[in-house]
């Protein structure tokens, strides 16, 4: 604009680049869609980044297999042979020196949050720090109000049990915490939840270190002095059997402990004396992938006041739903606020996905038969 007063605007074009070489963390209850070829990796190669794979262990044949179907496509398509790489093998050091080879621009992870938080350290110490995209847990809480539960309880605590168990509860999105008014109402949700649990059978874990830290999560919640256990049950080897605490909302603040993941078919049930009390535990929150509010209509003053909480403490927030189940679309946020995530402004699912792996660049006032010709078009 250059008549514009009272200073004329420059002409700016902008577009996004490939940041470069990314490395691609596989997750273990994922072997397809957060794996070899899974979302990280489709989003960094739409991007225009090479990808160098870092194999889960706990399914090596399965990443080898897609890895050469890649390398077939490469081939086919005449491509680069260094657009993708699978590392097999080896401890940690491993993934250490993917994280810190000079060549990586960013990193892409699901996982613990103790193996995520460690790898998310090791980018930000680089002598130039890179980022990195991590997943690491969410509890997925639900909040119960109060016409909802008195209206449909029942069904309510037999949905949330058998989304609690979908997978073996080997969903990053597993809901594994439900707030509900400490009254009658809320107590026959309960009951429905736990006679539900009870009658599912004993399901085989992906691998041996989940059933393991299944079982550990299971000891940590149990030994707690702050919980009441509802449904007690004994896993061994890589089968499961769901699990169901309770304790109060008051506790649960209390206990951080109480907030952590546990990876499998277990709930906790958080009992509440209030609406006011339900609203000040959501905001105590950490990040989470997902929230989840079940409303009646007669609830929708309630669910007013808890919605922006909410949306401060999840990537995504779900009425009357569960969930387990990420659609891939345009709207989708599979992220959230740490430590459901180490960045709050990405996700790894749908279409926002490749922004991650971009970085942009504006151009001003470069004359035309210099510009880069996907900036012409």
């Amino acid at each position: 604009l250059p008549d514009r007063k009272p200073a004329p605007r420059p002409e700016l074009r902008l577009i996004e680049r490939p940041v470069g070489p990314v490395g691609v963390f596989g997750a273990s209850n994922f072997p397809l869609a957060f794996s070899t070829a899974g979302g990280d990796t489709a989003a960094a190669l739409a991007a225009g980044c090479p990808v160098v794979v870092r194999g889960h262990p706990a399914h090596p044949g399965t990443g080898e297999i897609i890895a050469q179907a890649i390398d077939a496509a490469i081939r086919k398509t005449g491509m680069h042979p260094g657009v993708f790489s699978l590392i097999q093998g080896g401890g940690n050091d491993v993934g250490a020196a993917l994280v810190q080879h000079p060549l990586i621009r960013a990193v892409g992870f699901t996982g613990s949050l103790r193996g995520g938080r460690a790898l998310f350290d090791l980018c930000a110490a680089r002598p130039e720090p890179i980022p990195f995209f991590g997943e690491l847990g969410s509890v997925n809480p639900m909040f119960m109000l109060p016409e909802a539960i008195g209206a449909r309880g029942d069904a309510l605590g037999r949905d949330w049990a058998a989304s609690l168990v979908m997978g073996a509860g080997q969903f990053c999105t597993n809901p594994g915490i439900a707030v509900v008014l400490d009254n009658a109402q809320g107590g026959q949700f309960v009951a429905a939840a736990v006679e539900a649990l009870g009658k599912v059978p004993a399901q085989t874990m992906l691998t041996d270190g989940i059933a393991q830290a299944y079982r550990d999560g299971q000891a940590r919640l149990a030994s707690r002095n702050t919980v009441r256990a509802l449904v007690v049950s004994e896993s061994s080897g890589r089968m499961a059997l769901p699990n169901l605490f309770e304790t109060t909302g008051r506790e649960f603040l209390a206990d951080p402990v109480l907030s952590e993941e546990v990876f499998g078919p277990l709930g906790l049930v958080v009992r509440v004396t209030s609406v006011e009390e339900m609203l000040g535990l959501a905001r105590g929150l950490e990040g989470q992938l997902t929230a989840t509010i079940h409303m009646d209509a007669a609830d929708t003053a309630t669910a007013r006041q808890l919605l922006p909480v909410l949306e401060r403490k999840a990537g995504r927030v779900l009425v009357n739903g569960f969930p387990t189940g990420v659609e891939v679309v345009d709207s989708m946020v599979h992220g959230g606020p740490y430590p459901a995530s180490t960045n709050f402004g990405a996700t790894s699912v749908g279409s926002m996905a490749i922004r991650r792996f971009l970085r942009p660049v504006s151009f001003q006032n470069i004359p035309a038969d210099l510009l880069p010709e996907d900036c012409l078009n």
